[in-house]
């Protein structure tokens, strides 16, 4: 029997994710034959380190995912600066932008999602972004902005999400001086609670970082800067656009599936077609919060059962967000429910503000389960936490010595030593990297903290789990 023709479009994380756990599962092409389309000319890169690229601490190259020769060492039609500009389901073929078709019989949405450029008088013109303008997503955008802010000019940021502060600390760490432009009261407000996001506009203002809220640039003047709705100005040399995405469904609306806010997809990944599946930025799926790296690749491991085979009652069921700020200097973790307040009596909310030390910590529990925090300055107490939200393992009754990273959970040795973690248990989230990836990485020759972080990425993004990673690679060396 013939292997299936899977095509893939897309070649962000999710695709390129997708790919490996099809092989994983079919090294050999014997059940699935493997095309994958990606609109950049670049090999699959990690985003989530793209502001260690503008920041100058790590090199574009040392991003890639794949080397040059990957696809074809795992049988992968990988055709790269080429978009699909059509679906046509009738006949199960995709059209290209090079003219070229590709038939299927299982096509896979990883589209991913596009920058959003906020109406803003000046910023955009007919062929896109005003010079001075720089949209951060990609690694073409990071050289574009590395060759225009130049070390000691100005540089505004527009937005106080999570990429928008990334952007800011890189630049900052280069010897920008950055001013970020956020509407809202606080920054990262879909994460952080007011308190948390006044502590940690304070911890980046320590770093050089200034910051106007509650007020949206009201147009942009090339060489000057940016005019504010409030009557301020912003003088800048470059502007960043960091204002959020959205996802890219035009080819899945331009075929008549189903779009709202994203490709909808259900838990086996289907679109309204049954042949097409959806995964990533560009899908909308019930129980996952679109824009983070984790649920691509959840998504990736059930599609690639799916695909080959391998496991045909595989279903997704949602991934619990959890949300690291990539910034140098700068431990922040936020995850489950980070807005219930102290004085909500369905929950148990514990809160702890040490604004002179740079620390804030907030725990939500209910039945005694971890189901929400933020966490600023606390690396020791994000660690335990983090594995209890992950695994649902009752908390300590010591709920200060928890929140202060000084407790073990009673009753849950999985946070407290790396051979009661399970093998799924994710160490490095940057990577999506687990303990039983470092377990094989050891067997394989990987004998130390540093060569594993070599064989597997772990550790190599925002840094907050290297002493996870050492605990692994001590507590294997022990029992070799």
């Amino acid at each position: 029997m013939s292997p299936r023709n899977v095509v893939v479009l897309g070649y962000g994380m999710a695709g390129a994710r997708l790919a490996e756990e099809i092989r994983h599962r079919d090294p050999l092409a014997e059940r699935v034959a493997l095309t994958v389309v990606g609109a950049e000319p670049h090999h699959a890169y990690n985003r989530v380190l793209l502001s260690s690229v503008v920041g100058g601490t790590l090199r574009p190259e040392a991003a890639a995912l794949h080397d040059r020769d990957w696809a074809a060492r795992h049988h992968v039609d990988l055709r790269l600066g080429v978009a699909a500009t059509a679906i046509d389901r009738a006949v199960r073929q995709v059209t290209l932008s090079d003219g070229g078709t590709v038939g299927y019989d299982a096509l896979v949405l990883a589209t991913g999602s596009t920058p959003w450029l906020p109406p803003v008088e000046g910023l955009v013109t007919d062929s896109g972004p005003a010079e001075g303008v720089v949209a951060f997503r990609t690694l073409d955008d990071c050289a574009r902005i590395l060759d225009a802010a130049r070390v000691g000019a100005p540089v505004a940021v527009l937005g106080g999400g999570l990429l928008g502060l990334e952007a800011a600390r890189g630049l900052a760490g280069r010897g920008n001086l950055v001013t970020v432009v956020h509407p809202m009261g606080h920054v990262m407000e879909r994460q952080l609670d007011a308190s948390a996001g006044r502590a940690l506009a304070r911890t980046l203002a320590g770093m050089g970082i200034d910051f106007r809220l509650g007020t949206a640039a009201a147009r942009y003047v090339p060489g000057d800067g940016l005019k504010l709705a409030d009557g301020g100005h912003v003088q800048a040399d470059l502007v960043v656009v960091s204002a959020g995405v959205r996802p890219e469904t035009a080819l899945a609306e331009d075929a008549g599936l189903a779009v709202d806010r994203g490709v909808l997809v259900d838990d086996a990944l289907r679109t309204t077609d049954g042949r097409i599946h959806a995964i990533g930025d560009c899908a909308r799926h019930p129980g996952t919060v679109s824009g983070l790296v984790q649920p691509a690749w959840e998504q990736a491991g059930i599609l690639a059962d799916l695909l080959t085979g391998a496991d045909t009652a595989a279903r997704y069921r949602g991934t619990p967000v959890v949300t690291r700020l990539k910034a140098r200097g700068v431990d922040l973790t936020a995850l489950g429910d980070t807005q219930t307040d102290v004085a909500d009596e369905s929950a148990e909310v514990l809160a702890f503000d040490d604004p002179a030390r740079g620390r804030y910590a907030k725990l939500v529990l209910r039945d005694d389960r971890v189901t929400g925090a933020i966490l600023l300055g606390v690396p020791d107490a994000a660690a335990t936490i983090a594995q209890l939200f992950d695994h649902g393992v009752p908390a300590p009754g010591d709920r200060l010595a928890l929140l202060l990273g000084r407790a073990l959970p009673s009753g849950a040795p999985a946070a407290a030593s790396p051979a009661d973690l399970p093998a799924s248990a994710v160490v490095c989230r940057c990577n999506s990297v687990t303990k039983g990836a470092l377990v094989d990485a050891w067997r394989g020759g990987a004998c130390s903290a540093a060569e594993l972080a070599t064989a597997t990425r772990a550790s190599t993004g925002c840094g907050s789990c290297s002493g996870a990673v050492r605990g692994i690679a001590d507590w294997l060396a022990s029992t070799a």
